[in-house]
């Protein structure tokens, strides 16, 4: 049965586990917490035990999965299976694996498979043999009124009230970024003395988050969403930030996504990497789709272009650069990061002068 993430979050207490669980989709928090609340389930249930597997990789076995199934736990009576699968296309292997324990799953194991994006062509019989004897939680991005419901519920849920007006400067302000709305939120708990929050008092409570921020201005870069990025970029510019002030930032992601991208063109294990580089799950899509973009080499390039922009922000080109607009140099960087074909894009624009 297909529900939303928020559903099926609702429905889980009410309900024994079922024996498989599929969650995927764009919206990663959505993801993150469907998924939580799983294991939690699992937890509240008495099961102990929890596999992970991470299946991003094209040689991924998964005879591995079939064989784990079929073995009997040392330790618990009862095992949560859980299966990444950031693609959310498990081929044609992790296809008949998937259909063949649904087909006739054991009492002992829970299956939990997510992934970090979903379309209508994704899904298939893997995905319908989930459905059949478990839930399927797909979850989209949010549409800009579905937002608002979403930012409403979120805070009923926080203890809090506000009144209309005030939940949409909120929205306003997040920029459709669930994540930053969620801790956006998590901050007016702390800040709320309990009454109900007007657009004032709304207005005071997040003044010192600035809608054009640096890290909004990376997640919306690293997504793809160059419009946006460059809308942020352009907010930063008005609200008097300077071009050195972001580029330790830029820097810093850029070089994170190149390590990233070093190990996945050399097939390694990229949730390692993501640990070792300390990018928490629900940031862990963001890169995901970004890696999908580019390859490894790009992304060098992209960190020693950034070094480049720090420079003529600075002041010190090296000998025989020309002098460039640092804002431009700035933008036309992340229009790279942004679009798939952004290697060509940089390359035009030093050519150009910048």
């Amino acid at each position: 049965m297909e529900l939303t993430p928020e559903r099926l979050i609702a429905q889980l207490g009410a309900e024994p586990l079922r024996p498989a669980y599929l969650i995927a989709g764009p919206e990663p928090l959505r993801v993150l917490e469907a998924a939580d609340a799983v294991r939690a389930q699992a937890r509240a249930e008495g099961i102990g035990e929890r596999e992970v597997f991470d299946a991003d990789s094209r040689d991924f076995d998964w005879n591995q999965i079939a064989q784990s199934v079929s073995a009997m736990s040392l330790f618990a009576s009862r095992r949560l299976l859980e299966v990444r699968l950031p693609s959310a296309k498990p081929g044609k292997d992790g296809s008949e694996t998937i259909v063949e324990f649904c087909a006739n799953p054991p009492q002992d194991v829970v299956l939990l498979i997510t992934g970090d994006d979903w379309s209508r062509q994704h899904g298939g019989k893997w995905s319908e043999a989930i459905a059949r004897v478990g839930h399927h939680a797909i979850a989209w991005a949010l549409k800009p009124h579905e937002l608002t419901d979403w930012v409403e519920r979120r805070l009923r849920a926080r203890g809090l009230r506000a009144d209309r007006d005030a939940v949409q400067r909120l929205v306003e302000r997040v920029e459709g970024n669930l994540l930053a709305a969620a801790q956006e939120i998590d901050k007016l708990v702390l800040l709320s003395d309990g009454d109900a929050i007007d657009l004032a008092r709304m207005e005071s409570y997040v003044a010192d988050a600035a809608r054009f921020d640096v890290f909004r201005l990376l997640d919306a870069t690293l997504n793809g969403q160059s419009a946006q990025a460059l809308r942020m970029l352009h907010g930063l510019r008005a609200e008097g930030e300077a071009v050195p002030a972001l580029m330790g930032m830029v820097v810093m992601e850029l070089q994170r996504a190149a390590a990233l991208a070093r190990v996945n063109a050399k097939g390694g294990n990229l949730a390692a990497e993501f640990k070792a580089q300390r990018v928490w799950d629900a940031k862990q899509a963001v890169y995901r789709r970004a890696l999908q973009r580019h390859d490894a080499a790009r992304w060098e390039r992209f960190v020693a272009e950034a070094g480049r922009v720090d420079r003529i922000a600075k002041g010190r080109p090296r000998i025989g650069e020309e002098p460039a607009d640092a804002w431009l140099a700035l933008e036309r960087l992340l229009i790279a990061v942004a679009e798939p074909r952004g290697g060509g894009f940089l390359a035009k624009s030093a050519s150009a002068g910048t």
